[in-house]
């Protein structure tokens, strides 16, 4: 994970209208990087279907037999939502610098954490430890949120 961005941008041209040689636009690397994504996807849910941590074996017939309408148009609306910002994230990454784009980029992170602890209450009842990590993580991250911020002033 902390590789991939630096060779996200080792892999995009410096200049979005003449493209450097061997080098890619922003568009094509969003092509790439999907592609990328969706073999690697294949491979690792192929294994940790039939290898689950916990529970039954998985097909991937289950996923259209017992998953409704309804859940496979929320996991298209995430995959927009997830791409629309990551092609955002590479054009705006030679403007930007790649540093801060990263880091901005990472507000989806936090966006889902958020739902997730304020919305969804997954963590209700959880123990005052757990409570105060993620307390901790937000405090974090808005920190080096502000700090990458003042950086660029």
């Amino acid at each position: 994970m902390g590789l991939f961005y630096y060779l996200v941008q080792r892999s995009i041209s410096g200049d979005y209208i003449h493209l450097d040689a061997g080098k890619f636009g922003p568009y094509a690397a969003v092509l790439v990087f999907s592609a990328g994504s969706f073999i690697s996807n294949l491979l690792f849910n192929s294994y940790l279907m039939s290898h689950p941590f916990k529970g039954a074996k998985v097909r991937y017939a289950d996923y259209f037999s017992k998953g409704t309408l309804k859940y496979h148009l929320i996991g298209v609306l995430g995959g927009l939502i997830n791409s629309t910002g990551t092609t955002s994230n590479f054009i705006a990454s030679k403007t930007a610098s790649p540093a801060v784009a990263y880091g901005l980029g990472q507000g989806g992170t936090m966006i889902a954490a958020i739902w997730g602890v304020f919305v969804w209450r997954e963590f209700k009842g959880a123990s005052k430890v757990t409570v105060a990590m993620i307390t901790a993580m937000f405090v974090f991250f808005l920190t080096g949120l502000i700090l990458l911020v003042t950086a660029m002033l």
